[in-house]
């Protein structure tokens, strides 16, 4: 049975030491996962382009295939919190008619337009806007960054 679990992509955090992700500069786009997908998405989502070759991205009245790119705010670090995090502003699909199950974060920059996979997320149930606004609200990072949506702690 097809599922999406939250979390961020075990490949993302081996290609951050790397230095394959430059969440400050490099092109940082979300995409819909729709409702009645029909693959994995997980941790083991290695890139963007899984999605398209399971035909399972979001379709719709003004929804363009790759989803929209994400403002990522500038990088914090806290060492009260010993963390590292980034915070994303809402994203906003505007005058949209679709619906989606959840969504993948990738790295629109990367070499060889392989669109690496950073994080996946389930929405818990669909969403979805007729002829209007679809916002994938994010969470604010809170205090030392506990509730980024990408952190590294050193605990």
């Amino acid at each position: 049975m097809a599922s999406i679990n939250t979390s961020i992509c075990n490949s993302f955090l081996g290609e951050l030491l790397n230095a394959e992700h430059d969440l400050n500069s490099h092109t940082i786009k979300l995409a819909l996962i729709k409702n009645g997908y029909s693959g994995d998405y997980n941790d083991e989502t290695t890139s963007y382009n899984t999605l398209t070759s399971n035909s399972d991205e979001a379709t719709g009245s003004n929804y363009s295939a790759g989803g929209a790119t994400v403002t990522v705010n500038a990088l914090t670090t806290s060492n009260t919190g010993n963390r590292a995090f980034i915070d994303i502003d809402d994203v906003v699909f505007s005058n949209v008619t679709t619906s989606a199950d959840g969504c993948i974060i990738y790295n629109a920059s990367t070499a060889g337009s392989t669109n690496k996979a950073i994080a996946v997320f389930a929405f818990g149930s669909t969403i979805s806007a007729t002829s209007g606004d679809l916002t994938v609200t994010m969470p604010a990072p809170g205090s030392e960054g506990a509730n980024a949506i990408i952190r590294i702690a050193n605990s």
